[in-house]
């Protein structure tokens, strides 16, 4: 992607949007917020929606005009929205272009497949699609327990669970990317930040301990689940006019070659390199490249009035 704004002079504040899909008030946003403005190397601009958005990966606000009301959040210029991370670069809701978007904290891991579906990895694809740097970062970590801990447990009790909010956790990672959003900044400046991809960056649960920070490729790890059709008590449903289906964790498939679920688990601070074009497996191409033609061939031959 070309970029979409001018560098700013080196004397200047980097201007940095933050967004995410868990909602303004959620910790991992108010965490990064908080360490951000606490540097004051950094203009601080946030659009984050108004409730939880997990999951809705690019879903968008079409027919509808976008209400967006302003909230005060210390240090930062903030509103909250759907359409955060569009809405926020277009420059009518604020004076400018950011230099940079960043999509998070999110609660939980968005490795391998996960990315597809992830709001969190959206909104900086977004940001990409309209020409800003940007980096998505996820945090592995439940109210203090990893991913599988707490898939393990869901699948015990099969309930809805509010985790508990650590600030002291979110703090630590936030800190964790300064280092990361600090050098993106600078090659931004430097105008030497590389415009063909954005970056997704993964957090250990342990990430005051973290390996250190690692360049990764995109796995093929994700949630596996199943539907179980119940009524609105919870038990099975007889009702055949009126079905309710609900999804249930029942695994997770994970990479064994180095991926960025597998440095994750490791202990490593991923950061993956993405991109929005999809590239298949090269097997895939000379298939279809092959079969193809034979398929209209055949075809052709079987019915010589469409020649």
């Amino acid at each position: 992607m070309e970029s979409g704004i001018d560098s700013k002079s080196k004397g200047e504040k980097g201007t940095i949007l933050v967004t995410n899909d868990d909602g303004i008030q959620a910790p991992g946003l108010n965490a990064l917020v908080s360490v951000l403005v606490s540097t004051h190397r950094f203009n601080v601009l946030v659009c984050a929606p108004q409730l939880e958005m997990s999951a809705v990966s690019h879903s968008i606000t079409w027919r509808q005009p976008l209400r967006v009301e302003k909230v005060e959040m210390d240090g930062a210029t903030a509103f909250k929205a759907s359409d955060c991370a569009s809405l926020g670069v277009s420059s009518v809701l604020f004076p400018s272009v950011p230099d940079l978007v960043i999509s998070g904290i999110n609660q939980g891991s968005n490795c391998g497949y996960h990315t597809v579906y992830s709001g969190t990895t959206a909104g900086a694809r977004e940001a990409f699609l309209n020409g800003v740097p940007a980096i998505s970062i996820s945090y592995d970590c439940y109210g203090g327990l990893s991913f599988e801990e707490f898939e393990k447990m869901l699948s015990l009790i099969n309930i809805i669970v509010i985790v508990p909010i650590n600030k002291n956790i979110d703090l630590a990672a936030a800190k964790a990317c300064l280092p990361i959003i600090s050098g993106i900044i600078a090659e931004i400046k430097n105008n030497t930040y590389p415009q063909g991809c954005f970056l997704n960056m993964d957090l250990p649960k342990d990430v005051a301990n973290h390996k250190g920070y690692k360049v990764t490729k995109q796995g093929k790890s994700m949630m596996k689940i199943r539907w179980k059709q119940i009524t609105s008590h919870g038990q099975p449903s007889e009702i055949e006019h009126h079905l309710l289906f609900r999804r249930q964790l029942s695994g997770c498939q994970v990479d064994i070659d180095d991926s960025d679920h597998k440095s994750l688990q490791e202990g490593y601070i991923s950061i993956t390199p993405l991109g929005v074009l999809t590239h298949p497996d090269k097997d895939c191409k000379a298939y279809f490249e092959d079969w193809l033609p034979n398929l209209i061939q055949q075809h052709q031959s079987h019915n010589p009035l469409l020649d």
